[in-house]
């Protein structure tokens, strides 16, 4: 099992150089390696004939293909990461190799890995790899040679090097000496290093005979022991300090009454406290969610949860800040693994499940004007966090129940009814 764990690296001076040029390799190495791809997988597309387009089409059985037509694909082959490196390491220049060798090859394989993705349109942030800017917020590189010594990670040292090599004190002790390729990164003016240990597998947590429902809701989640506050004092301060922050850059930009770029010492100031506003709240946000579903894979064997399309959501000019600050997705991507690492069952409930619309009490599901929205029941003049049944056998019949309440008994009844995990 691998588990990765993020440090904080505090460099002196000379160990932040090295880090921003290797920072800076690795943005290079990825730019030419992306142009030498295009400019290989044009030539290609150029030299093919339409007769030999069509015979690329066929099984390889099938193809019949001429002596002229074998050597153009000989002279025009298929880009790959192997074909770039090689070709990139005949041509490389002179300061080069004073910098590691790893770091340029990582960097195209990464591209390798970016093209094959890029015919997967699951993959998350489905897209063409694009070339990396000196201005973009996170800047990092990838190691497979540092080490780490009595508490102390070392990256590798160039043979050009003669002084002696300072390493970064982890603030934490190593859960494993055997980890694997590590990447560093700068954000904010910090430095980190994600380390991937490989452990082995956690033992499952104690049975407990106990399953819950997750109803989540911006600001809170409800399941079955209470609520879960999402968006407590704490972050709702830090994100006005953001609001603010945010206003007084937009003035520092305005000089005279034009625009100016990012150049004055108090526009830098302005920024890196609303930088250190951002990383407090990621923080905040982080701690909740880590505490939140361990104390759910400790207390239940079961737990289900809804199956929201949280991008579509998220388009919507309804509480989407709101949604995106409640941290919907992270949620659910943290709390899949740990029930893997633990032996719990997670239970994702069908999207087209009225677990919003339908009667806990009953099963009378609402459709039509009935339905209740983000506004309400417009019908009825109920608010969004209202659930009235109209059923006159229902023993909740004209009652005010909580909406958010009901859709989490909702979604336990799938725990001993897996057949109704599906529209109704």
């Amino acid at each position: 099992m691998i588990k990765t764990r993020t440090y904080r690296l505090k460099p002196n001076q000379r160990m932040k150089k090295v880090l921003d040029s290797l920072c800076d390799y690795r943005r290079f190495s990825w730019n030419l390696g992306l142009e030498t791809w295009q400019n290989m997988h044009e030539a290609r597309q150029l030299a093919l004939t339409q007769h030999l387009k069509a015979e690329l089409k066929k099984p390889r059985k099938k193809q019949k293909l001429t002596n002229a037509e074998r050597e153009i694909l000989a002279n025009n082959p298929v880009p790959s990461w192997r074909r770039i490196r090689d070709e990139l390491t005949e041509n490389k220049q002179y300061w080069q190799t004073k910098l590691p060798a790893h770091v340029f090859n990582l960097a195209i394989q990464d591209l390798g890995n970016a093209w094959q993705n890029f015919f997967d349109k699951a993959q998350p942030g489905w897209g063409k790899p694009k070339f990396k800017s000196k201005k973009a917020p996170r800047q990092g590189f990838k190691m497979d040679q540092a080490k780490i010594k009595d508490g102390c990670l070392f990256l590798e040292k160039p043979r050009a090097v003669k002084e002696t090599w300072n390493g970064f004190k982890l603030s934490s002790a190593p859960l494993s000496d055997d980890f694997g390729t590590i990447s560093f990164y700068k954000e904010k003016n910090r430095y980190y290093a994600s380390i991937p240990f490989k452990i082995s597998d956690p033992e499952d947590k104690p049975k407990t005979g106990r399953y819950t429902g997750v109803d989540i809701n911006v600001g809170h989640f409800n399941y079955r022991d209470g609520q879960c506050i999402v968006m407590p004092k704490s972050l709702a301060a830090v994100y006005c300090k953001i609001k603010h922050y945010q206003r007084q850059l937009s003035k520092k930009r305005v000089v005279n009454g034009k625009i100016k770029g990012m150049q004055s010492k108090r526009y830098m100031k302005a920024r890196n406290k609303l930088q250190a506003a951002y990383a407090r709240a990621k923080n905040i946000q982080n701690d909740l969610m880590q505490k939140f579903t361990t104390k759910l894979v400790s207390e239940y064997d079961s737990i289900v949860i809804e199956d929201l399309s949280v991008k579509g959501m998220l388009m919507s000019h309804v509480a989407s800040k709101g949604m995106h600050r409640s941290m919907f997705g992270r949620f659910r991507q943290i709390l899949t693994y740990k029930c893997e690492w633990y032996g719990k069952k997670l239970i994702v409930a069908n999207k087209l499940y009225p677990s919003t619309q339908r009667c806990a009490a009953c099963g009378l599901v609402k459709k039509g004007d009935e339905k209740i929205t983000l506004r309400g029941n417009k019908k009825h003049g109920t608010k969004h966090n209202e659930f009235v049944c109209y059923n006159p056998n229902c023993r909740n019949y004209n009652k005010k129940v909580d909406r958010d309440e009901n859709a989490m008994l909702n979604l336990i009844i799938l725990v001993k009814h897996p057949e109704l995990n599906k529209a109704l």
